[in-house]
């Protein structure tokens, strides 16, 4: 246990340290009160209300759109199932700036959008809403629809024969044993796009900004580092206070139900009401999902010349010449897969460690 709390002492309690430092101490000793100060400014209340109320409403309309996804994926059974739960996964695991760039090529300026019907949303607040929809669907399809199949349908099933109707029976029995799943995906998106940070830059513009944001602002543009240390002592207690939550709700989730084999579970599209289910999920994938990543790939191959791989070919010629601030295309690939196997490495090392301590 002694390296991983060494790292976790050297790479996270000393700079969270340096930080409170660096926000609330001077010369002259402590200075509480500079947390009011900043706090209290108009603007950066702004960019608080901001940051509060875009996640609150990204995560109310990701569950709006996700939920229907989330139970066909638990109770329906159809070919290319597993194939298309890939698919809904795969913007989870991109990096923001992409998910703001493929945003972008569908919605902004030249976009698919506005070269078809004139439609923009860069620099709206719209664009913001559904790419936090677009980069967190997977987050309420696996964690809702990952309990929702392992729920026993007999105890729905047994409501309804005794006079429930099937809205009712739903509300009473099943919505209460969702309960917890759909608040430790509501909790994780809310954390995800309270923390927001590619996707506002991209697609906001200088009109939008979440904490996150004004934290690169105050330190990269302003150079008003106490400002910024404030802010991110903010975030650190808004991110502690929503993790300690989504750890209570997932040990009552893991506690309080009997679940059954998923496989028992699912079964076969059947009636009119729930092939439109069915394809009302796989056009809302094909428009939210499927569309941006699309547009993006068609913009690449895209070439002045017609459609082929001459940007591709020119990654190897933009930089070439060298530069101060302009790094080769190959090169940043060949730096970030040494930092991503160096990071992964360590990872598995320093968490292996602290796994096999606290099992022991």
């Amino acid at each position: 246990m002694t390296v991983p709390l060494a790292f976790f002492g050297l790479f996270f309690a000393y700079p969270v340290a340096a930080i409170v430092g660096r926000g609330i101490k001077t010369g002259e000793g402590w200075q509480f009160g500079r947390i009011g100060e900043v706090l209290g400014r108009p603007d950066i209340a702004g960019v608080l209300w901001f940051t509060t109320w875009q996640a609150l409403a990204s995560t109310a309309l990701t569950l709006l759109i996700a939920l229907p996804g989330a139970y066909v994926f638990a109770r329906f059974e159809f070919p290319g199932k597993q194939l298309l739960r890939a698919v809904v996964t795969v913007p989870f695991v991109l990096p923001t700036v992409v998910v703001g760039t493929a945003f972008l090529a569908l919605v902004g300026r030249g976009g698919l959008l506005d070269e078809l019907w004139g439609v923009r949303l860069d620099t709206t607040v719209w664009a913001i809403l559904l790419a936090h929809v677009f980069f967190n669907y997977a987050v309420v399809v696996r964690t809702v629809g990952g309990l929702w199949a392992q729920l026993d349908p007999r105890q729905e099933e047994a409501a309804r024969v005794l006079g429930a109707g099937r809205f009712a029976a739903w509300r009473r029995v099943t919505l209460p044993a969702l309960g917890p799943a759909v608040a430790a995906a509501s909790l994780m998106v809310f954390l995800f796009t309270f923390t927001s940070f590619g996707v506002v830059q991209i697609l906001g513009g200088p009109s939008y900004a979440t904490l996150e944001v004004e934290i690169y602002r105050q330190t990269a543009q302003l150079l008003d580092l106490p400002t910024a240390a404030v802010l991110t002592m903010v975030q650190f207690a808004a991110v502690g206070l929503i993790l300690g939550v989504h750890a209570w709700t997932v040990r009552r989730r893991e506690t309080a139900l009997r679940l059954v084999d998923p496989a028992r579970t699912a079964h076969r599209v059947r009636g009119p009401g729930q092939r439109a289910l069915l394809g009302g999920v796989l056009l809302t994938v094909a428009l939210l999902i499927v569309a941006p990543l699309a547009v993006l790939v068609e913009r690449s191959l895209d070439a002045p010349g017609g459609y082929g791989f001459g940007f591709y070919r020119a990654l190897q010629e933009v930089g070439a010449g060298g530069g101060t601030f302009l790094v080769p295309p190959l090169e940043a690939i060949w730096n970030s897969l040494q930092y991503a196997l160096a990071a992964t490495a360590i990872a598995l090392v320093i968490g292996g460690l602290a796994a096999a301590a606290l099992t022991r």
